[in-house]
């Protein structure tokens, strides 16, 4: 097995200590040992020692099932905040659908949630075949019920709901397909994010009547819920933060400041807890949060305890540090420390680092709407997004949206097999790639849009056309992405002319093999096309040479 060093400044490698996981059979957390020991501790200026694994590195493309509750009433993203907030699109689809959220809320919405359909051995083997390297499934949203066999949250789907261990069942999917699995963790922000199920209508037949987020587990006898804690699901026995009522005002206290309430010692130690056994009992080489650096950060070190335990875990389990961890709005110190990840958003340059955008072809949360009215992404911009990317030294998470009973429509399964199909022509450029000189050249690099917060950036600049190129890099051969095939059958550019990468030996075109005719002068670079079927998605020239 090939050894890296564990650390930046650390030669050391400990043998490998391989734990075998049996997914078809009970987890028993207590036989699992506490690896919370180790090169990492919970500091920033320790886990800035961190480098980032190659398996990450060069598999460029990960596929995310962003699935829980919040996907039944197949309304979109955030539905368990927004069915709360009067007057709003969700909160009138779900007094029509379910009745007043006095008396019907998210926990009801939990307990009509079967999975009945969900099969997830189907799906990733799909993933896989359209060119997923790793899958990453939602372990916890904002609306704190965690997906799987979890000891401290009772609200969770092996008790409720479904009834079924989620995240024992992709796990297992990924292992089989000798994917990386990876997990999303969103909890954190269940003590504000919630907030919105202590409001009340202030007009209607229902005026001044509280919902269902100050409920105790008293009021549940005779109940479906009895025995259980509204307020372990809704964490809301506080006061609400400054300016609760704005529905906006989320945003301003994401990194917990701008007037939120401070969350409970015991609040954070519980999701500490949480997510510590979430890494223990199911082992994900990846977790994503959902969070300003890292969770709870900065009024707890709850976050900086689970990243040193996730990498002192990491090299235990495997001898060297193979662990990943995504987090949004990172300072420099930060981006050393883990992974830096733009949700809906592309970086404008290459960047020294390894990072990630995670975004999805419709809403996080399946919505409906966006199927009825035919507004999933194409696969040709996925595959847009996917290259531009790469060329930045960056990896693309997709987000496929799952249907409540834990299925996906025909149409986004149509989009993801049209990437399957352009990924086995062209994954050679992709997979294993690195940053050339330059990420790419034509209008889209002249007309970039900056980042805001965490990203979205997402398709604010011009369409990507035939001048449009993005390069990566393989030892001495490049790999040219033209973004559109152009009417002339000539593909041009300035930056592969004899002064910028010294004298082309060869060409082909991935997919045909054959070598293509081209000029090459001082002023840039010209090649032949073959009259073939590639109109409608990027194709990419495999150049062989002097390539520096």
């Amino acid at each position: 097995m090939k050894r890296r060093t564990l650390v930046k400044g650390m030669a050391l490698v400990l043998p490998s200590m391989w734990i075998n996981q049996v997914f078809g059979k009970p987890y028993s957390f207590s036989a699992l040992s506490d690896t919370s020991s180790g090169p990492f501790n919970a500091s920033w200026e320790s886990l800035s020692k961190y480098v980032v694994p190659d398996w990450f590195r060069d598999a460029k493309f990960g596929i995310w099932a962003h699935w829980g509750p919040q996907c039944q009433p197949e309304r979109g993203d955030w539905y368990a905040r927004g069915m709360y907030q009067e007057g709003s699109d969700q909160y009138q689809y779900h007094c029509k659908k379910y009745g007043h959220p006095s008396k019907f809320g998210f926990k009801d919405v939990i307990n009509e949630w079967k999975a009945e359909n969900w099969n997830p051995e189907e799906l990733v083997a799909l993933y896989k075949k359209a060119g997923a390297r790793y899958f990453m499934a939602l372990a916890n949203h904002h609306d704190n019920f965690d997906l799987y066999n979890s000891s401290h949250q009772p609200w969770n789907s092996t008790k409720l709901g479904p009834k079924k261990d989620i995240i024992a069942g992709w796990a297992k999917a990924a292992k089989q397909n000798d994917l990386h699995f990876g997990v999303s963790v969103h909890a954190a922000h269940t003590w504000s994010w919630y907030e919105t199920s202590q409001r009340w209508d202030k007009k209607g037949p229902y005026a001044e009547i509280p919902y269902d987020g100050n409920l105790t587990k008293k009021q549940g006898k005779d109940k479906w819920w009895d025995g259980y804690d509204p307020q372990d699901l809704y964490a809301q026995n506080h006061p609400m933060s400054e300016n609760s009522w704005d529905n906006g005002m989320i945003h301003k206290q994401w990194d917990w400041g701008n007037g939120v309430v401070k969350p409970s010692d015991a609040y954070c130690e519980k999701f500490y807890k949480r997510t510590k056994e979430l890494i223990d009992r199911y082992e994900p080489e990846l977790i994503y949060f959902d969070d300003t650096a890292l969770p709870l950060w900065p009024i707890s070190d709850a976050g900086l305890r689970i990243a040193a335990h996730m990498y002192n875990k990491s090299i235990k389990r495997n001898g060297q540090l193979e662990a990943v961890i995504c987090g949004k709005i990172l300072s420099q110190q930060q981006r050393q420390c883990m992974v830096w990840d733009i949700e809906r958003g592309q970086s404008n340059q290459i960047e020294p680092l390894p990072w990630q955008t995670d975004t999805c072809i419709g809403a996080w949360h399946y919505d409906r709407r966006i199927y009825e009215k035919n507004r999933y992404k194409s696969a040709k911009t996925v595959i847009h997004t996917m290259i531009d990317v790469v060329s930045k030294n960056g990896n693309l998470m997709l987000n496929i949206p799952v249907r409540g009973d834990g299925t996906i429509d025909e149409k986004e399964r149509a989009v993801v097999e049209e990437i399957g199909e352009w990924m086995k022509i062209n994954s050679e450029g992709i997979y294993g790639s690195r940053p050339w000189v330059d990420y790419g050249e034509g209008p889209s690099t002249e007309n970039t849009i900056p980042l805001s917060a965490q990203g979205f950036n997402e398709g604010k600049g011009n369409p990507f056309g035939a001048q449009d190129i993005r390069f990566t890099k393989k030892g001495t051969t490049l790999y040219a992405f033209f973004m559109e095939y152009p009417d002339s059958r000539i593909a041009v550019s300035k930056k592969l002319g004899v002064k910028g990468v010294g004298e082309i030996k060869n060409i082909s075109l991935l997919g045909s093999g054959a070598a293509l005719k081209f000029e090459q002068n001082g002023e840039g670079l010209k090649v032949d096309l073959p009259d073939i079927n590639l109109r409608h998605l990027p194709y990419t020239l495999k150049i062989e040479g002097a390539i520096v």
